[in-house]
């Protein structure tokens, strides 16, 4: 099998995560008022710096030998990124829809090691500037420092030391890979100190810098720049673990983590006395206190503050899938011992689902809710999703859950309320269901120090990104082209949310605008519009885009116009690639996304002819 390079791998690693984990929906309401400016499609682009003269040459056996000889000869892709461009908009960029490209740049792949120790090889980033400059199209540019920034020498050296690197509850860092990739879990400390942020701050400088020496007609063609990329808190099997829930780990039990949680808890409580009347825990100093990492139910546990699992924050999802072609549900509502709840969030991305059920042409069939249990009495309690049609009602999905006390004694064994002898919900013509969260007899004990702990590793994401971004700006770069290049867990109804931490960082009052990946039935869902309604976000780009669809031919054009109408200042098909075919793997999963007239995996070859369609708006 052939190997890539680190220059070509960074265009694609940088977002693999979002792409095969991620989809869900994002439609749109028609935009009134003053015609909006232009909606640039900028893809990404793997392979900037492939020049044909070492494409075309036999000679080299692999990327890594074909694009130092590029360097050598002090060309890039231009060539070829311009014959591809042309294919989707000739003649170049014009009318409401532009087409442009988004150019990856890995800050800590910049480095090389000289004498006088690790340095930004500016050879490396000219060639890559060199680019942005002779194509004369608007750009993306994504300066990407999260974990998937792991290639070239300085990563496998700064993943030595403990102290750059995310920590589990016994101390130890998590050894990832990601369908092949090799990922660092890099620390969420914005400690400057740190060498891990000592050379993503010093690229961030010196890259911008570079930046702001362009010509500014090649400034003014920079539409937006993302900036560190899918940051959130880790976790084991990042490949196939976030929609898990049994015998959860998580990040970050680092001794700095723990003292900043110390910390965080002061801030937010003034003295360890309020600290424990809301707990009911018995602290007597802030450094007595322990970041929750037991579970209660296999350990030993010195005070129930050390108790954690998915559902010690007090919140316990039901969630599952409804197809329903016909719309004839009007609502989907939790009981909870007989007694209606909440409306149950509905519209989120189930892609398995879909890729699982052949006449399912939908992927946003995803429902869900997080039912706050922690103000329940002890006991067996009985929970109902029910669905309603024409005023009746039927029964989608039930469990029996019970409300443990914190001494772990016996509870009532009395069955709880419920509603009985409800039709199932397949009963409709052409219904089908399934709630597949929690499994029935669920156990949940209510720890108020976990939902503390929850709370501060969403802070910990959202510190790093407002360092970052902070830095970027003194750096010289504009504030109103920056974005941020986040995961958005809450689209998937199946995902465990507190594995990622990265709530936070996605709501209204981010000092950044919001830049949102989003693959799947996220390209065109009313869940998605209606949360950023909510959020108040309307300028905003879309740093990572597939419908990854194929039943339905037109759900490419749905999904790219929908960003338009939403208001989109940029979005970034995922992907096309300028590497020379032999030189490409067979065994990533993520070639599947290549955009191109004959890959016809996840409907990308629909999406491509879309892209080419929709650029003569």
């Amino acid at each position: 099998m052939k190997t890539f390079s680190v220059p070509s791998l960074a265009t694609t690693v940088a977002s693999l995560a979002s792409v095969l984990l991620l989809a869900n929906s994002i439609p749109v309401a028609a935009q009134t008022g003053p015609a909006r400016s232009p909606l640039v499609v900028a893809p990404v682009i793997e392979g900037l710096q492939m020049c044909d003269e070492a494409a075309q040459d036999s000679r080299f056996a692999n990327v890594y030998e074909a694009e130092a000889q590029c360097r050598r000869l002090k060309v890039g892709g231009t060539a070829a990124l311009n014959r591809l461009l042309d294919t989707l908009e000739p003649g170049g960029p014009k009318g409401q829809v532009q087409v442009g490209f988004t150019a990856t740049l890995q800050l800590l792949g910049l480095y090389k090691h000289s004498g006088k120790g690790w340095e930004i090889d500016d050879a490396q980033l000219d060639n890559f500037l060199r680019v942005i400059s002779q194509v004369k199209r608007p750009v993306v540019l994504y300066l990407a420092a999260d974990h998937f920034d792991s290639f070239g020498p300085l990563t496998r050296e700064l993943q030595k030391n403990p102290q750059n690197l995310l920590q589990l509850r016994d101390g130890k860092p998590l050894n990832l890979n990601y369908f092949g990739y090799h990922v660092i879990p890099y620390t969420l400390q914005t400690d400057p100190h740190l060498p891990v942020n000592k050379y993503r701050y010093a690229a961030l400088q010196h890259v911008a810098k570079k930046i702001g020496a362009l010509p500014k007609e090649v400034q003014s063609r920079i539409v937006g720049i993302t900036f560190m990329g899918e940051l959130h808190q880790m976790f084991p099997d990042f490949e196939n673990g976030m929609g898990s829930f049994k015998d959860i780990q998580v990040t970050d039990y680092s001794l700095a983590s723990v003292k900043g949680f110390q910390q965080w808890l002061e801030k937010q409580f003034s003295t360890i006395e309020k600290l424990n009347a809301t707990t009911g825990l018995n602290f007597k100093s802030w450094a007595e206190v322990t970041a929750p990492a037991k579970d209660i139910r296999k350990e030993k546990l010195l005070h129930f503050g050390e108790h954690y699992d998915a559902f010690a924050d007090g919140k316990l999802p039901f969630s599952g899938w409804l197809w329903d072609p016909q719309n004839q549900i009007q609502k989907l509502d939790l009981y909870v011992d007989g007694r209606m709840i909440a409306p149950m969030e509905r519209g989120l991305n189930r892609l398995d689902v879909y890729r699982a059920v052949e006449n399912i042409t939908d992927p946003n069939v995803g429902f869900r809710l997080d039912y706050d249990f922690s103000q329940l009495p002890p006991g067996r309690h009985h929970a109902q999703a029910v669905a309603e049609a024409k005023g009746k009602k039927y029964l989608l999905g039930e469990a029996q859950f019970t409300v443990v006390p914190r001494n772990q004694s016996s509870v009532a064994a009395e069955p709880a309320a419920s509603l009985r002898s409800l039709p199932k919900v397949d009963k409709l013509p052409g219904v089908k269901a399934w709630m597949d969260l929690p499994s029935s007899g669920q156990d949940v004990y209510f720890n108020p120090l976990a939902k503390l702990w929850n709370q501060y590793r969403e802070w910990q994401v959202q510190q790093m990104l407002e360092e970052f971004h902070t830095r970027a700006i003194q750096a010289g770069l504009p504030a109103a082209k920056l974005f941020s290049h986040q995961i958005m867990p809450r689209v998937n109804s199946s995902w465990n949310h507190n594995l990622f931490a990265a709530n936070s960082s996605l709501k209204t009052g981010m000092p950044w605008k919001h830049g949102i990946n989003m693959y799947g039935g996220t390209t065109h869902s009313a869940w998605m519009r209606d949360y950023m309604v909510r959020e108040r976000i309307t300028d905003y780009g879309v740093p990572e885009f597939h419908p990854q669809q194929w039943k339905t031919e037109s759900v490419h054009m749905t999904a790219l116009q929908a960003q338009y109408d939403q208001g989109a200042r940029f979005i970034s098909p995922y992907y096309f690639s300028l590497v020379p075919q032999r030189f490409k793997g067979n065994g990533f999963g993520i070639n599947r996304l290549e955009l191109g007239p004959n890959n016809q995996q996840d409907g990308s070859h629909q999406f491509y002819k879309a892209l080419i369609k929709f650029a003569k708006k």
